[in-house]
C-alpha cells in the first residue's frame, strides 16, 4: 500500500498540489482555481492527481495519510467584502470603536476618498451595560435584561454571526462568556466570536478588530471547509483528517479552523514561508529572506535561526489583526504590476496590477497596460511558447507595443532600454522592501541568503540580490509551488497569550510560572487529543516587554522558567536589552522594564516527507533546449537549459536561461548557477562593480530618478519606524505626532516619511537656521537641535534634531526629525499655555545648538534641557529616540552614496525635484488664471480678541500660484500667532491636499507656490509674540482660507471644513505610582469635511494632520493614568448635512480618579465657528467642552489655563462634525435611509 501526503494551496488563479509518497518522487500539479467555489478546483485537481498515479479518487484518498490545505478564501472574503451579516456586542459607551479605527487614515494626503465601510454596520453594533476596571474588578455587573433586548434586535435582523468585545475582558472574561452562552442558547448554530478567546490581551481596538474580522469572514470560511470536508469524505467513503494552514505557519484540524477564520488570513502564503524554512534546514542555511514574487505582489519574509519571524500584528485591507502571524511584508510589485511615465516624467511601476484577467498585454486577453511581465517578454527572458508549461502562449508583439508606447516613447528611449528601466525600478522597490523589513527586525540582509519562490521570482531575484549585496540565492525545484510544498513541512501548532502587566523587577515569578504552565497544559491537551505523544510535543514560551513608558513591545524568548533560580529575571532583562539594541541600535540600561504579555506556543511534530535527491551528472549537454536572444545591455545569444535534466553539481555560468516547471530563471552575465543535491538551483550573483543605475544613464534620467526616490523614501520611513518603536511618550509612540525627512546640503526637502502633514515644508527652514548659525563649522557626527519659532521652528514643543551627513568630507544631506514633546517647561504643563502673552511664557526656547559633537553627546546641554522640563525621563527618552532615528538615516544614506557616488546621486535628487515641480505646475495650469479670495475666522485668542480673520488671496498665473495672506489680522496677544515657517508650510499643505496624493512631498512641490505674509501679522508676527498653538491655530484656518478661495474653480478638489483642534492637557500625581504625570487628550476627535462624491470621515481630527495622529487605547490609558473613561462614541447629528454628509465627531466622557486635585488647561478652537459647508452643504456642529464638578456643569473656554480638576470631576466633550458638501436636497434616498437606519442623524 502506497502512503501519500498531499499539500494543497488553493490560490486565486491556480490551485497547486504537491504529492509525496513512499514509492514515488515528489510530484507537482496545477489546476485553474474556481473562485465561485474553491472546493471544486481542489476536488477536480485531486481527481487528476489520482489518475496520474493510476488510482480512482476513492482509492487514492484511502491511501492518503496526510492532507494539508491552505487557501485564500478568508482573505478574499475580507478584501471583496463578501462576508457574513454580523452583529457586535460591546460595552455601553463604546459602540463605535470599530468605526473610529483609532482615528487612523492610511493615505493622509488624499482627503477626497470615502471612509472604508465597517465590517459591521452601526445598526448592528449594539451595547450592554457592564464594566470591568483596569485591575480586573467588576465595576458594573452585566445587565441581562438589556442583553435580551440586544438579542431581540439580532433576531429581527437575521444576523449570521456575532462578535463580542467588552472592555478589559482579557482580565475578566466572565461577562463575555455569559453573553456567548446566551447567544448560543437563543440561536443554535450562530457563529459566535468572543474577544477574550480570539486575542486575550490589552488594547481594546486590537481585540475588537480581530474579533470583528473573525465574525465577518468566519462563517464563509467555515462553510467552505465544511463543503470541502463533505466532498472529501464522500469521495473517500470515510472521514478524512483534513488539516488547514494557519497564518502563524502551523496547521490545525479543519473542525477547529472553522471557528477561527481570522487565523487563516495568510493561510496560503504562510505555507511558502514554512517551505522556505524547511528547505533552508535541508541545505544548512538558517538565515534566509523569503522572496515570493507572483503576479500582483511580492511577499517578503525573514527566517532566522531556522524559524520564520512571527509578527504580532498586520493590517489586511485596512483592518488590524493583532494575532501571531508569519512576519510578511507585501509589496505592490509583481509580474502584473503596471508601468507608466507620470506627469513629471518619472518612470513608475505598481502598485496597480493588470491582474490575472485581462492581465499583461502579452497575455493577449484584452489587456493593454504595460507591465513587468511585458518587459520580461520584450527582453527575451520568457519563451512565448513555454509559458506555464505551454498552457498559455504569450504574444511578444503586444508586449513590445505596450512598452514602446507607454514607456519608451515618453522617455525617448529604445524599447529595450525602456524595458530594462522597468526592471531596474521594480528591482529597487522590491529590494528596498527587503531592506525596510530587515531594519524593522534589526537584521542586516547581507547576513542572509535569499530563497526565491513564486512563478515570477526566477527572472528578478538575481538583480535583487546584487542590489542588496547578497551573495547567495536558493531557488528550490518546487519554487513555483512552494506554498503547497511547504504545507507538508509544517507542524500542528497552537498559540496562547495572557496579559500580565508588571515591572520586571517586581513580578510574581510563581504567578508567571502558573500562567505559562496553564497555557502549556491547554496546548498539550489539544495535541494529546490529536494523537500526539509527549515525545512529539514541543513547548516554547516568550514575553512581550518594553521600557516603562513605551507602547510597543519587543517579544523576548523565555528559555528558562525556574522558580528557584534567583538570576532568572536578571537573565530575562539581559535578553530584552540585547534584543532591543539589535533592533534600535541602543539600549536604556537603567530604564524600568515592563512585562505586558506572556506567550506560549505548543507544537505537535508531524512526520515530513523527504525531498528527493538529484541525480549526479558530469555534463550539461543533454539538458540544452536550444538558444535564445536576450537583452541585458545588448542583444546576446544565450543557451537555454531544462532544469529537470540537470544533475547535482552541474554549474552554469551566465548569461543563460534555465527553464523549470512553471518558471524561468535568468542567469545574468557573470552569475553562476549550481544544481544542489535536492535538484534546486543555487545562484551566486556577481558582485556589482558599479551600481545598476549607473549603467542605465546619468543621475538625471527617469529610471535612476525613480530608483533614488524609492531609496530616499525608504530611509525616511525607516527613521519613522525607529521613532514609533523607541519613543517614551504616548504623544509620539501611540499618537505619532512627529515627522522625519531628508534634505540636501542646501536645505532643500528631498524626501519625507509618513509624518504629520503640517510639517511638510516646515522642516527646511530649521535646517536653514542651523546652516546660517554654524556655516562651515559642521562636522561628521554632529547633531544639532532647534525649536525656536523665530529661528526655523514651528512651536516650542516641537524639537527638531538635524544630522549633517558627510561623504568623503563633503556635506551631502541632512537627516531631520521633528517630534512633539509632552512638556517643554514654561508657565503651564504640556507645552500649550493659553495665558502666554510672550514666547517666554511658553517654555524652553532653543536656538540652533550643537547637541552632539563628532559623535559625543554634550552632557551639559542635555542636563540643561532636562532640568527645564517637568518630565525629564520621558523628555530624554524621546530625545534619544530622535537621535536614533537620524543615526539610522546616516547609515542608510552612506550606503546610498557608496552605491551611486556623490555626483550621480545629487544629479538624481535635483532631477527628482524638477520632476515633482513639473507635476505641480501642470496641476496649477489646469485651473483658470485669476485672483480668488477666501476668508475664515478664529474664535478668539484667549485675551479678548474675537472673530479673528485669516484671509487668503490666491493668484494663478499660468503654472504659478501666489498665496497672499496680507489682509489677515494683525498679530494678537494670545498664542495663536504663526511663525512664517509654519505659515508657509500650511499654505503648501493646502495645495498638496488638492494634488494627487502620489506626488512626492519635496522641494519641487513647493517651488511653484509663493507665500506672502508681511511681518506684524498673525501669520508672521514680530517677536516675542507667543506662537505655541500655531500648528493648529491659525494653521488650520490658513488651509481653510485657501480651500475657500479655490472652491469656485476647483470644486472637485476641495473639502468642506474639518473640525478644529480640541485639546486638553492634565497634570497631576498618579496615586498608583506616586509620580507626576502629564496626559494629553487625543480622544474625542472631530469629523472630517465632505467632498464631491464622498462623505466625510468620522473622528478623523483636524485638517492639518488628516488621520496621521492616532487615538490612544482606553485600556492603556486607564492602566497608566487615574482616569475612568465612560464613553467614546460617535455623536449623531454632528456632521453637516449635504448631498455628501460631513463626518461625525465623537462624544466623550471621562472621570478623574486621582486622590488630589490636578491642573487642566485647554487649547483649541471651533467652539464658536463651526466647520464650514460648501456649495449649499450645512456646517457641522461646533465643539462643546464641559466639566461636571459636584453636579454642576461648567462650559470651558477653548483657551483656558489653571482649571482645577478635583477627584470625581467629569470631563465631557462633544466634538465638532465636519461640514457638508452640496445641497442637502440632493442627497440620495438610499443614503438618507442608511443615515437614519444607523442613527447618524
Amino acid at each position: 500500500m502506497t502512503m501519500f501526503s498531499i499539500g494543497i494551496d488553493a490560490g486565486g488563479t491556480f490551485t497547486d498540489f504537491v504529492v509525496a509518497s513512499d514509492r514515488h518522487p515528489l510530484r507537482y500539479f496545477k489546476t485553474p482555481s474556481t473562485p465561485h467555489d474553491p472546493s471544486e478546483a481542489v476536488m477536480h485537481g485531486l481527481g487528476e492527481v489520482a489518475r496520474f498515479f493510476g488510482y480512482s479518487l476513492e482509492t487514492f484518498l484511502a491511501e492518503t495519510t496526510l492532507l494539508i490545505h491552505g487557501t485564500t478564501v478568508a482573505t478574499n472574503t475580507l478584501v471583496e467584502r463578501k462576508g457574513a451579516k454580523a452583529g457586535l456586542i460591546t460595552t455601553e459607551g463604546f459602540r463605535d470603536l470599530l468605526k473610529i479605527r483609532e482615528g487612523f487614515k492610511e493615505d493622509r494626503y488624499n482627503l477626497r476618498m470615502s471612509p472604508p465601510p465597517p465590517l459591521i454596520p452601526r445598526y448592528l453594533r449594539l451595547t450592554v451595560p457592564e464594566r470591568v476596571r483596569a485591575d480586573g474588578r467588576v465595576e458594573r455587573p452585566l445587565d441581562l435584561l438589556a442583553l435580551e433586548t440586544v438579542l431581540d434586535t439580532f433576531a429581527r435582523e437575521g444576523v449570521e454571526s456575532v462578535a463580542v468585545c467588552l472592555l478589559f475582558s482579557y482580565l475578566h472574561p466572565v461577562h463575555e462568556r455569559e453573553i456567548g452562552d446566551r447567544l448560543r442558547a437563543r440561536f443554535p448554530g450562530l457563529f459566535v466570536s468572543l474577544s477574550h478567546e480570539i486575542l486575550p490581551q490589552i488594547k481594546e481596538y486590537d481585540r475588537l478588530s480581530a474579533t470583528a474580522v473573525n465574525a465577518y469572514v468566519g462563517p464563509v470560511y467555515a462553510r467552505y471547509l465544511e463543503q470541502l470536508a463533505k466532498n472529501l469524505n464522500q469521495a473517500a467513503g470515510r472521514c478524512i483528517n483534513l488539516l488547514t494552514m494557519k497564518s502563524n505557519g502551523g496547521v490545525t484540524p479543519a473542525e477547529e479552523a472553522m471557528r477561527l477564520g481570522v487565523q487563516a488570513i495568510l493561510s496560503g502564503p504562510a505555507g511558502g514561508v514554512s517551505g522556505a524554512a524547511a528547505y533552508g534546514r535541508l541545505v544548512g542555511e538558517s538565515h534566509l529572506i523569503g522572496f515570493d514574487m507572483g503576479g500582483t505582489s511580492t511577499d517578503i519574509s525573514l527566517i532566522e535561526d531556522g524559524s520564520p519571524h512571527i509578527a504580532g500584528e498586520r493590517y489586511e485591507d485596512g483592518w488590524k489583526i493583532a494575532l501571531p502571524m508569519i512576519d510578511m511584508h507585501t509589496l505592490g510589485a509583481g509580474g502584473g504590476s503596471i508601468t507608466w511615465v507620470d506627469e513629471g516624467g518619472k518612470l513608475r511601476v505598481g502598485p496597480e496590477s493588470a491582474g490575472a484577467r485581462p492581465g499583461p498585454a502579452c497575455y493577449g486577453a484584452g489587456g493593454d497596460k504595460a507591465t513587468v511581465t511585458d518587459a520580461d517578454v520584450v527582453l527575451g527572458y520568457l519563451d512565448p511558447a513555454r509559458f506555464l508549461n505551454g498552457a498559455a502562449p504569450l504574444y511578444p508583439d503586444r508586449a513590445k507595443q505596450a512598452i514602446h508606447t507607454q514607456v519608451a516613447e515618453p522617455l525617448a528611449l529604445s524599447t529595450e532600454k525602456a524595458a530594462c528601466g522597468v526592471l531596474d525600478v521594480v528591482t529597487t522597490a522590491m529590494a528596498e522592501g527587503i531592506r525596510l523589513l530587515s531594519a524593522r527586525r534589526g537584521v542586516d540582509p547581507r547576513r542572509f541568503a535569499l530563497l526565491a519562490f513564486g512563478g515570477a521570482s526566477g527572472l528578478h531575484i538575481g538583480k535583487v540580490a546584487r542590489y542588496l549585496d547578497i551573495g547567495k540565492v536558493y531557488l528550490p525545484a518546487a519554487a513555483s509551488v512552494l506554498s503547497a510544498c511547504g504545507m507538508l513541512t509544517t507542524d500542528l501548532k497552537y498559540d496562547f497569550s495572557h496579559s500580565y502587566t508588571a515591572s520586571l523587577d517586581r513580578i510574581d515569578l510563581r504567578r508567571v510560572w502558573e500562567i505559562v504552565h496553564e497555557m502549556a497544559a491547554r496546548g498539550r491537551a489539544k495535541l494529546h487529543a490529536q494523537g500526539f505523544g509527549e515525545d512529539d510535543i514541543v513547548v516554547s514560551a516568550a514575553a512581550d516587554m518594553r521600557y516603562l513608558d513605551q507602547v510597543y513591545e519587543v517579544t523576548v524568548p523565555l528559555p528558562d522558567l525556574s522558580m528557584d533560580d534567583e538570576t532568572v529575571v536578571e537573565r530575562w532583562a539581559g535578553h530584552f536589552h540585547r534584543r532591543y539594541e539589535e533592533l534600535f541600535s541602543y539600549r536604556q540600561q537603567h530604564q524600568e522594564i515592563r512585562l505586558t504579555t506572556l506567550r506560549v506556543t505548543t507544537t505537535g511534530r508531524l512526520s515530513h516527507p523527504e525531498l528527493p535527491q538529484a541525480a549526479q551528472h558530469a555534463h550539461i549537454t543533454p539538458a540544452l533546449l536550444g538558444r535564445r536572444q536576450i537583452y541585458t545591455d545588448r542583444w546576446t545569444d544565450v543557451p537555454v537549459y531544462d532544469v529537470s535534466t540537470l544533475g547535482a553539481g552541474v554549474e552554469i555560468t551566465g548569461p543563460a536561461l534555465l527553464e523549470a516547471t512553471f518558471t524561468t530563471i535568468l542567469v545574468e552575465p557573470g552569475d553562476r548557477a549550481v544544481i544542489d543535491a535536492l535538484g534546486g538551483i543555487v545562484l551566486y550573483p556577481r558582485r556589482a562593480d558599479a551600481p545598476e543605475t549607473e549603467k542605465t544613464g546619468t543621475g538625471s534620467d527617469p529610471i535612476t530618478r525613480s530608483i533614488v526616490e524609492h531609496r530616499l523614501e525608504s530611509v525616511a520611513r525607516e527613521m519613522a519606524e525607529v521613532m514609533i518603536r523607541t519613543s517614551m511618550s504616548l504623544i509620539l509612540n501611540s499618537s505619532r505626532d512627529f515627522s522625519t525627512a531628508i534634505t540636501d546640503a542646501g536645505g532643500q526637502l528631498v524626501a519625507q516619511g509618513e509624518g504629520i502633514p503640517v510639517h511638510i515644508s516646515a522642516l527646511p527652514p530649521a535646517v536653514e537656521a542651523v546652516r546660517r548659525c554654524f556655516g562651515d563649522d559642521m562636522h561628521e557626527g554632529d547633531i544639532f537641535l532647534v525649536n525656536d519659532p523665530y529661528h526655523g521652528g514651528s512651536h516650542l514643543p516641537d524639537l527638531t534634531a538635524i544630522y549633517p551627513i558627510f561623504y568623503k568630507d563633503r556635506l551631502c544631506f541632512f537627516a531631520v526629525n521633528r517630534a512633539h514633546h509632552s512638556d517643554i517647561g514654561g508657565g503651564t504643563h504640556g507645552g500649550y499655555n493659553p495665558s502666554a502673552s510672550e514666547i517666554y511664557h511658553e517654555g524652553l526656547r532653543i536656538p540652533p545648538i550643537r547637541l552632539y559633537e563628532q559623535n559625543r553627546p554634550r552632557q551639559d546641554i542635555l542636563q540643561m534641557l532636562a532640568v527645564n522640563v517637568r518630565h525629564s525621563e520621558n523628555f530624554l527618552g524621546d530625545l534619544y529616540a530622535q537621535i536614533g532615528s537620524v543615526h539610522i538615516a546616516g547609515r542608510r544614506l552612506q550606503g546610498l552614496l557608496d552605491d551611486l557616488g556623490t555626483d550621480t546621486l545629487m544629479e538624481s535628487v535635483e532631477a527628482l525635484l524638477d520632476g515633482t515641480e513639473r507635476r505641480i505646475r501642470r496641476l496649477i495650469a489646469g485651473w483658470p488664471d485669476g485672483v480668488y479670495h477666501g476668508e475664515t475666522r478664529i474664535d478668539d485668542d484667549g485675551f479678548g480678541a474675537t472673530d479673528i480673520p485669516i484671509r487668503a488671496k490666491v493668484t494663478i498665473r499660468g503654472d504659478r500660484m501666489e498665496i497672499d495672506l496680507s489682509d489677515s489680522s494683525p498679530q494678537v496677544t494670545g498664542f495663536i500667532n504663526s511663525s512664517y515657517a509654519n505659515t508657509r508650510s500650511l499654505a503648501h499643505v493646502a495645495i498638496m491636499y488638492l494634488a494627487p496624493s502620489d506626488i512626492p512631498k519635496n522641494e519641487g512641490s513647493i517651488r511653484p507656490i509663493s507665500v506672502i505674509a508681511p511681518t506684524g501679522l498673525i501669520v508672521n508676527p514680530n517677536p516675542p509674540a507667543p506662537v505655541c498653538m500655531s500648528t493648529n491655530h491659525c494653521g488650520e484656518e490658513i488651509v481653510e482660507a485657501v480651500f475657500k478661495a479655490l472652491a469656485p474653480i476647483a470644486p472637485a478638489y476641495v473639502n468642506a471644513g474639518f473640525s478644529r483642534r480640541l485639546r486638553y492637557a492634565v497634570m497631576g500625581r498618579n496615586p498608583s505610582t506616586g509620580k507626576t504625570f502629564i496626559w494629553h487628550f487625543f480622544f474625542g476627535r472631530g469629523g472630517g469635511g465632505a467632498s464631491q462624491g464622498h462623505d466625510g470621515w468620522a473622528c478623523l481630527g483636524e485638517i492639518n494632520v488628516a488621520g496621521a495622529i492616532r487615538s490612544p487605547s482606553v485600556e492603556i490609558t486607564e492602566e497608566r493614568f487615574p482616569f475612568y473613561i465612560v464613553r467614546n462614541d460617535l455623536c449623531p447629528g454632528s456632521g453637516g448635512d449635504g448631498q455628501w454628509r460631513g463626518g461625525l465627531g465623537a462624544t466623550f466622557e471621562m472621570v478623574y480618579e486621582g486622590t488630589e486635585p490636578a491642573k487642566l488647561n485647554t487649547a483649541g478652537d471651533g467652539a464658536i465657528h463651526p466647520p464650514f459647508g460648501l456649495f449649499g452643504g450645512q456646517p457641522g456642529k461646533p465643539h462643546r467642552y464641559r466639566i461636571l464638578s459636584n453636579g454642576v456643569e461648567r462650559v470651558l473656554r477653548s483657551k483656558e489655563t489653571g482649571v482645577i480638576l478635583y477627584p470625581g470631576d467629569r470631563i465631557l466633550v462633544d466634538a465638532a462634525g465636519g461640514g457638508g458638501y452640496g445641497h442637502p436636497g440632493d442627497r440620495s434616498v438610499k443614503h438618507r435611509a442608511w443615515d437614519e437606519k444607523n442613527g447618524y442623524v
